[in-house]
């Protein structure tokens, strides 16, 4: 696979330092700084800005430096090139990496969703929706190879849907443009991730029919992930991001949507907070919020599945080969 050159990164210096005592003199010790590049900003990625805004990061000593990517090939760029250290993007872009023979692998170490987050949006809304209603329809989706379009084709062919036989599919849509593209005429149906599907449905511009998270199932859909040299040298850093990840998510589960939905509202500004609100209760409802971070074997095998089926999977990647699951096992001891 053709990597396409990194976005410029975002570099913001902020140290902050706890007090400690030691040998009766106060120490001042600096929290850790880590990049972490997410693959875009979504609702979908609530545990991630929970952790952040909640404070978790910080109090296990992290400073953690936030820059959305946008899209798998340019996510994954940035952590090989070292611009970033840890990505949160699609575990399908480390098989891509290890299927190369990568010397230095990317490593799945926590994982925050588990199923599709991208939903079916019709330009009209129908009296009553039927998937047949697809066929000989132009169907925006995403990026080939991508996870989302993956998992797309997967659903379709479910519900007896041969994706490029019976559509006319696009996918030659920048993974930014592709809202953009539907909202100026492009498409009968497009595949669209969380604000933006229930945008249009506020605006007007089309209509939510149908999850492909609860058509194409468990999977190890977004994960936290790093190179192995940098897991390797940064063993302590990762556990404690992995630590404050859990919190995370343990207090995901506990909340209601309205208060995740007032935990997250700061990376999400121009969006209203009932329509924040919406899209978190629907997350929730169809449990694509990962309960903790352990990556399961079943829903790796479901992934490889899912890949093999759309023709992106050179061979079947052993679990064990790029999933680390020490530090989420041991986060969940704690």
């Amino acid at each position: 696979m053709r990597w396409r050159k990194a976005i410029a990164l975002v570099l913001i210096a902020g140290l902050s330092a706890s007090l400690a005592a030691g040998c009766g003199q106060a120490k001042r010790e600096e929290n850790v700084k880590v990049r972490v590049g997410e693959v875009t900003r979504s609702l979908f990625y609530a545990p991630e800005y929970a952790a952040l805004s909640q404070g978790f990061f910080k109090e296990e000593g992290l400073d953690v430096e936030l820059q959305t990517t946008f899209g798998g090939d340019k996510t994954m760029t940035a952590l090989l090139s070292g611009g970033i250290d840890v990505a949160l993007v699609g575990s399908e872009t480390t098989i891509y990496v290890f299927q190369q023979g990568a010397e230095d692998p990317v490593i799945n170490f926590a994982q925050l969703t588990q199923t599709d987050g991208t939903f079916l949006v019709a330009r009209d809304k129908p009296a009553a929706f039927e998937w047949s209603q697809l066929k000989g329809k132009t169907f925006l989706g995403q990026r080939k190879g991508g996870m989302p379009q993956m998992a797309g084709e997967f659903a379709l062919k479910k519900q007896g849907i041969d994706p490029q036989g019976d559509l006319k599919m696009i996918q030659n849509v920048d993974f930014a443009n592709i809202p953009a593209a539907f909202a100026s005429g492009t498409g009968d149906y497009v595949q669209l991730f969380e604000p933006q599907a229930s945008v249009f449905e506020q605006e007007g511009k089309g209509e939510v029919v149908a999850s492909f998270g609860v058509e194409s199932g468990n999977l190890p859909y977004t994960v936290f992930m790093a190179k192995r040299s940098y897991i390797d040298k940064n063993k302590e850093t990762i556990q404690k991001f992995t630590n404050a990840l859990f919190k995370a998510q343990k207090w995901i589960a506990e909340q209601p949507p309205e208060a995740i939905a007032d935990a997250v509202l700061p990376y999400f500004e121009d969006t209203e907070r009932e329509l924040v609100v919406s899209v978190i209760k629907r997350y929730k409802d169809q449990q694509s919020y990962a309960a903790n971070p352990v990556i399961d074997e079943q829903e790796w095998n479901n992934l490889l599945d899912v890949m093999a089926s759309a023709g992106e999977l050179n061979e079947r990647t052993p679990f064990g080969a790029i999933v680390d699951n020490s530090f989420a096992e041991r986060a969940m001891r704690r």
